[in-house]
């Protein structure tokens, strides 16, 4: 995290932020980290806006957990409503819990058929990694140079990007990105696929049985590459020959993310074994959950019980149902496709004014814009991706950083930004690259 704040070095806190960053600090140990060089104290959000301590707002063009907006009412009327009647486990029965799961399933092709609840994206993952072993009776598990998938001690394994802290087990393989931009006139589905059949190969010369080969569907860690749509249908092929499954991480860009589609694996033509979804399906309530084919699920259900105290709790499945309401009425998918290629467009004319955006890609509103000293031979300007990611948050823009050498700029705002809040974020990110970049 090259934006992140760094103890000591920030000169334009406040004495009470500066307080409450000591007491972090002595509370919550070392390991936690606060984004940009001067970290924000927020109390409010509503709608694509969060407001600081000082009632100062900020255009939040980060934060896909609020999918719908910050503290969208429905949302939060059915958290209320619920809460105030009964929250309890799965293992009783309750209406709540079967009308959401009907709903939910409703989004996906008919193939994938039952869902597991949790209440993270990394319990999901962790889950779909357990199913996979059970189904497939091995333990490989193939995974992007730069992925991301969670912080349990089994999927962490399996998150190259958390750092060379993380242990990974000699089961686990990485392959490159599907890298439009950086591939000069490569096939990528085709290199990807090419890729993971030498994992494969390389997994059983070590006498590892393959399970799963496992992707974010818009490789938002490795740097948001979204193009040609259809690269992951070989690969998955390649992986199902193996004896192996497909896992499709929709934790990011799922519902609705994408645009024009519910999930970011449609773009692909494909249809995955297991998906887990997360971060926006509470719009900022923890809830997450597996969704399977029936078929995969059978091993796994014959020889365990799973139980998860508060997965799928009555609370938490009024507020899914809320947001997929929300989603549905306000027209959010379709939204997301106009707005993003709105925004991506307007981005994109700033390139012929700045040298330094190399890239401009992404579907729907998830959106990465890669940085580079030199359009010739595309060195990582990542010094400048955090000078601009700071700046910008010193604007009342908020965005992030990504990649393996953090020179992306990660755009993924709630669904209902508008193109008022398009043009706003472009203003200011044509001011802030002429003071950090030129």
């Amino acid at each position: 995290m090259v934006n992140a704040y760094v103890p000591g070095q920030s000169t334009a806190l406040a004495d009470h932020e500066r307080d409450l960053i000591a007491r972090r600090e002595k509370l919550l140990g070392p390991a936690y980290r606060l984004f940009y060089a001067n970290p924000l104290h927020f109390v409010r959000g509503e709608g694509a806006w969060l407001y600081d301590a000082a009632g100062r707002p900020y255009l939040d063009a980060y934060n896909n957990v609020a999918c719908v907006g910050h503290s969208h009412p429905h949302v939060v009327a059915a958290l209320s409503r619920q809460a105030a009647v009964l929250n309890t486990h799965t293992r009783y029965l309750h209406e709540t819990i079967l009308d959401y799961a009907e709903k939910l399933l409703a989004t996906f092709p008919r193939e994938l058929g039952q869902v597991m609840f949790t209440c993270t994206g990394s319990e999901a993952n962790d889950l779909a990694l357990r199913v996979a072993k059970m189904h497939t009776g091995g333990t490989g598990v193939i995974v992007t140079d730069w992925a991301y998938h969670g912080v349990t001690d089994a999927v962490s394994q399996l998150s190259p990007s958390l750092g060379s802290g993380v242990l990974r087990g000699g089961y686990v393989r990485t392959v490159p990105a599907p890298d439009s931009y950086r591939s000069v006139g490569q096939d990528v589905a085709e290199a990807f696929a090419r890729d993971v059949a030498a994992a494969i190969d390389d997994m059983r010369a070590k006498g590892i049985k393959p399970a799963a080969l496992l992707v974010d569907t818009i490789l938002s860690s490795d740097g948001v590459f979204s193009d040609p749509p259809g690269f992951f249908a070989k690969a998955a092929e390649v992986i199902r020959a193996a004896g192996g499954i497909f896992i499709a991480d929709e934790v990011q860009p799922g519902f609705g993310r994408t645009g024009g589609q519910m999930w970011g694996f449609e773009r692909h033509g494909l249809v995955p074994d297991l998906v887990t979804v997360g971060k926006p399906m509470g719009n900022g309530h923890p809830m997450a959950a597996m969704i399977a084919k029936p078929e995969i699920l059978k091993a796994f259900g014959r020889a365990s019980r799973y139980f998860n105290t508060f997965g799928g709790n009555p609370v938490s499945c009024a507020v899914g149902m809320a947001v997929l309401e929300v989603i549905e009425s306000e027209g959010l998918v379709d939204h997301t496709q106009k707005v993003g290629a709105y925004l991506r467009e307007k981005i994109g004319r700033l390139s012929d004014k700045h040298a330094i955006i190399g890239d401009v890609r992404g579907a729907g509103l998830f959106i990465g814009v890669e940085l580079v000293r030199d359009r010739k031979n595309l060195e990582p300007a990542t010094t400048e991706t955090a000078r601009l990611i700071n700046d910008m948050r010193e604007r009342g823009v908020l965005i992030s950083g990504t990649g393996p050498h953090a020179n992306i700029l990660k755009i993924r705002p709630p669904l209902v930004f508008s193109k008022e809040n398009a043009d706003l974020f472009v203003s200011t990110l044509d001011d802030a690259l002429a003071v950090c970049c030129t």
